[in-house]
C-alpha cells in the first residue's frame, strides 16, 4: 500500500514538473519572439531618424546655428547607438534560439583568428596576445566563436586607454577542473559590482569612458550556460580583469595550460 502511494506521489510530481517545464518554455518562447519583433520593428523608424539627420547635416547645415548643429549631431549619434543596441539584442536572441550542434571546437584557432582581426582593424594599438595551444571544447562552434569574440572585444576595449597592453587566453586547473580564461591588464573593475557584469544593459563604466551596449557579457553568459558551464570574473580597478568559463572538453584531447 505504501509503495503504491509513493509511486502515485512520484507520478504526480513528474506530471507537475512537466507542466511547469512546458509553461516556462512557452513563456521563454514568447519573450524571445517579443524581443525579436520589437528589435525588427524599431529598425525602420530608426533608419529614418538617422537618414534624415544625415541629410540635414550634409545639405542644410549652413542654415543651422551652432546649437542646432550640436543638437542634430546628438540625434545622429543617438540613432547610431540605438542601432548598435538593436543588433546586440538580436544577437542575444539568436544565441538563445539556436539549436546546439556539438563538435570538437578548437578555441586556440578561434582566438588566434579574432586576435589577428583586431590587430588588422586597429594597427595603431600595441597589444600583445598570449594564446595557449591545444584549447578545445565539446560545443557549438558558432556559439563559442560568439562568446570568445565578445570576451576578446571586451579585453581590447578596456585596455584601449593604456599605451601598451597584454591579453592572455589560456587555462587553469581550479578544484580539479580545467577552466578557460581571458585576462587583460586594462581598466579592470571594482569587485563589489561583479554580479552586475553578466546582466543585460548593466554597465560598470560610463558611456563616455568606454562605448558599448551592456549586452556582450550577457551574451557570453548565455552561450556558456547553454553549454552547461558557468562564467565569472575577477578584477581590480586599473589592474585588469580575468574572465573565467567552464565547458565540456573532448575526452581524447589534452588541454595545455
Amino acid at each position: 500500500m505504501r509503495r503504491k502511494e509513493s509511486e502515485e506521489a512520484v507520478r504526480r510530481l513528474n506530471t507537475d514538473l512537466l507542466r511547469h517545464s512546458n509553461a516556462l518554455q512557452a513563456v521563454n518562447m514568447e519573450l524571445e519572439a517579443f524581443s525579436y519583433s520589437v528589435s525588427h520593428d524599431l529598425r525602420a523608424p530608426l533608419r529614418a531618424i538617422g537618414g534624415f539627420s544625415q541629410i540635414l547635416l550634409e545639405d542644410h547645415v549652413a542654415k543651422l546655428d551652432e546649437d542646432g548643429k550640436g543638437c542634430l549631431g546628438r540625434i545622429s549619434r543617438a540613432a547610431n547607438d540605438m542601432g548598435i543596441l538593436i543588433d546586440d539584442m538580436l544577437a542575444l536572441s539568436r544565441v538563445t534560439r539556436k539549436e546546439l550542434a556539438r563538435e570538437a571546437v578548437d578555441l586556440s584557432a578561434i582566438v588566434a583568428k579574432k586576435a589577428d582581426d583586431l590587430h588588422k582593424l586597429h594597427p595603431e594599438r600595441e597589444v600583445e596576445f598570449v594564446i595557449a595551444d591545444g584549447m578545445r571544447v565539446n560545443g557549438d562552434s558558432s556559439l563559442m566563436s560568439i562568446a570568445l569574440e565578445n570576451l576578446l572585444h571586451n579585453a581590447w576595449k578596456y585596455t584601449s586607454r593604456h599605451r601598451t597592453a597584454k591579453i592572455e587566453v589560456g587555462t587553469e586547473v581550479i578544484d580539479g577542473q580545467t577552466v578557460f580564461f581571458v585576462r587583460d591588464d586594462g581598466a579592470g573593475f571594482d569587485m563589489k559590482y561583479a554580479e552586475k557584469l553578466f546582466k543585460p544593459f548593466q554597465r560598470l563604466h560610463a558611456a563616455d569612458e568606454f562605448e558599448g551596449s551592456g549586452v556582450g557579457l550577457a551574451t557570453v553568459q548565455r552561450v556558456i550556460s547553454r553549454h552547461g558551464g558557468r562564467v565569472w570574473a575577477t578584477g581590480a580597478v586599473e589592474k585588469g580583469a580575468t574572465f573565467y568559463f567552464t565547458c565540456e572538453q573532448p575526452q581524447e584531447v589534452f588541454v595545455h595550460a
